[in-house]
């Protein structure tokens, strides 16, 4: 069997193996006594309509419309909703041809990079700290993944970095914003300088650089802060999005690729990324999301949950001592840990049954990631276990 698979079988991501470790704590001690901040899987409810056009839909009757295979690229009328939507949000002109619906942002990932990648000789850039899979996407589509190293003071782009990594084999760069490990939204400042560097790069190696632009957090920005649509910024622009933080729907898979009109041969990129779907089996998206998602496209859940939480746990252990990166968005935050190896302190907070990430796997050393999209009662009652791991190291 593919040995490499196997790896990656017999070996989960750090992440889930925190979750099934939280779990069975929680089995043994009670779930209220375990914090456990692993897992970006959203606490607040999905937007109540689309629970109820959910129902309408299925209640309608009509099996081959609510279960049945759709066009490999999507439900027309889902696509035309959703490019209408971002026209109105973006003063942009897409059409249902710009876009490919999909199981997901992972699913996006995977489609673009595959549909990119032409040899080993090719590579993508991840910006550290970075999600941890999309080395296993980008190796998965047969390119070589490089990293670009942090700036530890703001967690933004790095450029000096940037210039080091980027060469003539440079494919695609992945931009996450907001970002998932440190909360952070990159400004539109930065991303203007990286569209410049990019655009000087295309023309000195003669070919397109593309920017991948995973946004499942788009929504989730605190005290009023823009995201700035980052195809309006640089042309070769692809972006992958998911409705499972937006909506609240992480389970159903449904999100999608965008292929702008401008970026570099983008009738043959998207073919590609349809091509790419077929490779990997991705039949369709599932029909009942995309139905529902046809009449949900302008909507969220509510995201004020996600600020009261933020100021909840960046204001509690700042207060304590820790040092934190203030999150702009999406619903995580990045802790120092209080030794050099995050893993160890990753251990040590075992023992105050805190269940944190450690940041190594993002690119990153010396730091947790925590994920706040838990109830508020959580972040409130783990203040006491962290003040004690705090004092255990500063007796």
């Amino acid at each position: 069997m593919n040995k490499e698979m196997l790896n990656l079988g017999s070996n989960r991501s750090i992440i889930r193996e925190l979750f099934e470790f939280s779990k069975q704590r929680k089995q043994e001690i009670g779930e209220d006594n375990v914090y456990d901040f692993t897992l970006g899987n959203p606490s607040v409810k999905p937007n109540p309509k689309f629970n109820e056009t959910l129902i309408k839909i299925i209640n309608a009757g009509n099996d081959s419309y609510t279960h049945g295979y759709t066009s490999a690229a999507g439900d027309n009328l889902t696509r035309k909703n959703i490019a209408d939507d971002l026209n109105k949000r973006f003063n942009t002109n897409y059409t249902l041809n710009n876009l490919y619906m999909t199981c997901g942002a992972a699913a996006s990932l995977c489609i673009a990079l595959r549909a990119l990648t032409e040899s080993k000789n090719d590579e993508i850039l991840a910006i550290a700290p970075y999600f941890t899979e999309y080395k296993v996407f980008a190796e998965s589509a047969g390119a070589t993944f490089k990293v670009v190293k942090p700036n530890m003071e703001t967690f933004e782009i790095n450029f000096d970095e940037l210039l080091k990594e980027l060469n003539p084999n440079t494919k695609a760069i992945i931009v996450n914003s907001p970002n998932n490990p440190s909360g952070v939204v990159y400004k539109k400042e930065s991303l203007l300088k990286l569209a410049d560097i990019l655009k000087q790069k295309e023309k000195e190696y003669n070919h397109a650089i593309y920017i991948i632009c995973d946004e499942p957090y788009r929504e989730i920005v605190f005290d009023g802060l823009e995201v700035p649509h980052i195809p309006n910024l640089y042309d070769d622009t692809v972006v992958c999005y998911s409705y499972s933080k937006s909506l609240s729907l992480p389970g159903e898979r449904i999100g999608y690729v965008l292929v702008p009109d401008k970026a570099y041969d983008s009738k043959n990129l998207y073919l590609a990324c349809l091509g790419a779907g077929r490779a990997y089996g991705y039949v369709c998206a599932p029909s009942l999301m995309q139905h529902a998602i046809e009449q949900c496209a302008t909507l969220t859940s509510d995201m004020n949950e996600y600020k009261k939480n933020r100021d909840l746990i960046y204001n509690g252990l700042t207060k304590i001592g820790y040092e934190c990166v203030k999150p702009d968005g999406a619903f995580y935050l990045f802790m120092k840990a209080l030794e050099p190896d995050a893993y160890k302190f990753m251990e040590r907070a075992k023992k105050y049954d805190i269940v944190v990430v450690p940041s190594d796997n993002f690119g990153v050393k010396g730091y947790v990631r925590l994920a706040y999209c838990v109830s508020s009662k959580t972040i409130i009652n783990s203040m006491q276990a962290f003040e004690k791991l705090y004092k255990e190291y500063n007796k």
